[in-house]
């Protein structure tokens, strides 16, 4: 079984040896009753022979038995061993994954001004985006890289929440073609954030965009990136035909995104 005390890397990776020794105990079980060394040489990288020496080791271990002519089988202490190494190679890469990768997770974020590499930094969100202020702010990190202003810097050891309120979704459903309904499309004007997004979802409510001479700022993949807007902070606007509604309000209520969905009598 795994061994949490165990303070280095598991036993599978100790050497060479034995990290093949297990590959090829893994192609066997993956394949068996009848198995090819050469495939199994072909997808671990290594010779025929070599497999043959493995598979000959593995046998005498008890961990294979042979049936016949290419025919192998992996016992149960084979399986033991499988299970143990594996638990223990598991455990291994949590440790790495909470322990190491995770001490060092990095984000990229838009220098304000000219940065050098090591320096605290602020932690601003403007226009979704998260920036970088030399200045200082109540969100801090650590620069990774170093960056001229206006350039993407590398930002870790984060500190502190950033200041910033999520972003407000006003919803103007369109009619379908089929309702033979059609929007004034001066709508969009009247309702469009003045420092926000414009997404629309649906042909008819692409169409309404191109009447108001108004590009969108988002086209697809709206129920997840109205959302994302929203949460960095971005006010939207989503025109959505009526058969997509239902789908883009529920995601916003989930994600307890601030929003109101227009009645026609408003439009």
């Amino acid at each position: 079984m795994a061994d949490p005390d165990r303070d280095g890397p598991p036993e599978v990776l100790d050497s060479k040896r034995d990290a093949t020794r297990y590959q090829v105990l893994v192609e066997i079980a993956a394949r068996q009753p009848a198995v090819s060394q050469h495939e199994i040489a072909e997808a671990i990288g290594v010779t025929s022979q070599a497999v043959s020496d493995y598979v000959r080791d593995l046998m005498e271990h008890k961990y294979v038995k042979k049936g016949g002519r290419g025919r192998y089988e992996v016992t149960k202490e084979g399986v033991d061993w499988l299970i143990s190494r594996t638990d223990n190679l598991e455990a291994y890469l949590d440790r790495v994954n909470s322990d190491v990768l995770g001490s060092v997770e990095v984000d990229a974020a838009i220098a304000i001004d000219d940065i050098d590499e090591g320096s605290e930094v602020g932690l601003v969100m403007r226009n979704g985006v998260l920036h970088a202020d030399p200045a200082g702010g109540a969100a801090t990190a650590v620069t990774v890289t170093g960056a001229k202003g206006g350039e993407a810097v590398g930002v870790a050891d984060f500190e502190g929440v950033l200041d910033y309120e999520t972003g407000y979704v006003t919803v103007v459903p369109v009619p379908a073609v089929t309702d033979r309904e059609t929007l004034d499309p001066r709508v969009i004007d009247d309702h469009l954030p003045a420092t926000g997004l414009l997404a629309v979802a649906g042909t008819e409510s692409y169409a309404l965009a191109a009447r108001a001479a108004v590009t969108p700022d988002i086209r697809f993949g709206t129920v997840d990136g109205v959302t994302e807007a929203a949460v960095r902070g971005l006010d939207v606007l989503l025109v959505v035909g009526a058969d997509q509604l239902p789908q883009h309000t529920a995601k916003l209520r989930d994600e307890n995104i601030p929003h109101e969905v227009l009645d026609a009598i408003d439009l």
